[in-house]
């Protein structure tokens, strides 16, 4: 994330959005929740999966920003959070 914020510093209104949801996907996979529920066993598939998801939406958004290929619909709020 830092490499991402270091290499745009005057995003496009596009490239802000994706920044902001790549934020967002990487303080979601470091929820301090998914490593209490991994350790306590009480639902660790499902933690896995969470994590999982938020980084492969990262590492999407992030390669989108280094190659300026950003995805208009991957760039704002996902629907991936419906429980």
């Amino acid at each position: 994330m830092s490499e991402l914020t270091r290499g745009f510093t005057q995003p496009n209104a596009l490239q802000e959005r994706a920044l902001k949801q790549a934020a967002r996907e990487l303080l979601l996979a470091q929820a301090s929740d998914w490593p209490f529920i991994l350790q306590s066993g009480t639902s660790p598939g499902y933690a896995r999966k969470r994590i999982n998801d938020h980084l492969l939406r990262f590492t999407s958004l992030y390669e989108q920003l280094m190659k300026n290929t950003v995805d208009q619909k991957n760039a704002g709020y996902p629907r991936c959070c419906a429980m």
